[in-house]
Formats: C-alpha cells, sequence, structure tokens
C-alpha cells in the first residue's frame, strides 16, 4: 500500500465523486449528500477554506467501495 492520503478541498473530492457516476442529492447545512442512484451513498462537508480530514476521507473511500490509491489516480 503506497500513498497517504492528501488533504484535499471538497471540490477535490466532487471530481472524484463525478467521475465515479455520483450525483449530487441534496445539502443539509454544510453537508452535501451524492449518491451513485444504485447502492451507494456518501456525504461531503462543504467548508469553504478548509481542507477535508483525512478521517472523513477514509470514511467517503469506504462509503464508495474504493481503495486509496484508486482514488488518488482519479484525482
Amino acid at each position: 500500500m503506497g500513498s497517504k492520503l492528501p488533504a484535499l478541498k471538497a471540490k477535490d473530492v466532487i471530481k472524484v465523486l463525478r467521475k465515479k457516476g455520483f450525483s449530487f442529492v441534496r445539502q443539509k447545512g454544510s453537508h452535501q449528500i451524492w449518491t451513485n442512484g444504485v447502492d451507494k451513498w456518501t456525504t461531503v462537508p462543504m467548508h469553504p477554506g478548509e481542507d477535508i480530514g483525512r478521517g472523513i476521507l477514509t470514511a467517503i473511500l469506504k462509503d464508495l467501495d474504493i481503495k486509496r490509491d484508486d482514488f488518488i489516480k482519479l484525482l
């Protein structure tokens, strides 16, 4: 297993979600809900100027059922 997860902005995570076929469903407060329309959902915190923490990124990867290295390749 190679690389560590980089610190990312929400817009970078959303680019990967779109590449994986996810679409925006709704927003509650500062959290956007995304789905692939079949069986996967994830929440992306939208805090302008802040990076998404590695713990939250790890949770998003689990929601997407994608490996860290595959996620990094999609960036």
